[in-house]
């Protein structure tokens, strides 16, 4: 038994990462590295350095600046175009750290899986803005980013005190990713086929003949 809840325990704090980081690194940062220093966890050798007060104060600069841009329309979509290169391999880096130190074929296994799942994660954060950004109003990105912020938080403090449950809630979302991940690609092609329309279709046909 106390196997299966080190396996669980691992599983969820390596996959709970990688998921967070997705959607907003310096959140999963910056409680990661509260509920280190606040002894609610013992991290991995790998992870330690997350608790360092200056790694802590750099996670919380960057979480104001995110908190701002991703409450702004047009500026969340390019905030997450920029951050496809951050938060994917720091997901895949914070996987292979959480197993601790076991054989390098392992970390390299958690780092494919949790990058993998940074990935989708990120691509389901990014591809909804881009929806939600048709809106003409700024509230729908404001609760969608509050209610983000929630869900990492929540979630990395889910994976560290219930890990059985968080793996639950984890396969549903995964279950949830990959049925709307074909629906919000199917969205957002329309929107770019719409705003290439709005700039492409003013221009008058030269070849038309003029009316009589």
């Amino acid at each position: 038994m106390d196997a299966l809840n080190q396996i669980s325990t691992t599983l969820a704090l390596t996959m709970g990462l990688a998921w967070a980081s997705g959607i907003n690194l310096y959140a999963t940062l910056l409680t990661l590295g509260f509920l280190a220093n606040s002894g609610n966890i013992a991290l991995p050798p790998d992870l330690q350095i997350v608790a360092n007060p200056a790694v802590m104060l750099a996670a919380g600069l960057m979480y104001c600046v995110e908190f701002f841009a991703d409450k702004t329309p047009g500026v969340d979509t390019g905030w997450d175009a920029i951050h496809t290169f951050i938060r994917i391999p720091a997901g895949a880096m914070l996987a292979a750290g959480a197993v601790g130190e076991l054989n390098p074929a392992v970390e390299l296994a958690a780092a494919i899986v949790g990058g993998g799942l940074a990935a989708g994660s990120h691509m389901t954060k990014a591809g909804s803005r881009v929806l939600i950004n048709t809106s003409p109003e700024p509230f729908s990105n404001w609760m969608a980013s509050i209610g983000e912020d929630v869900a990492v938080i929540t979630g990395v403090w889910a994976a560290v005190q219930h890990p059985f449950f968080f793996l639950i809630a984890l396969a549903l979302f995964i279950g949830l990713m990959i049925w709307l991940l074909p629906r919000l690609w199917a969205g957002i092609k329309k929107v770019f086929r719409a705003i290439a329309g709005f700039f492409g279709g003013g221009a008058p046909d030269s070849s038309a003949s003029p009316p009589r």
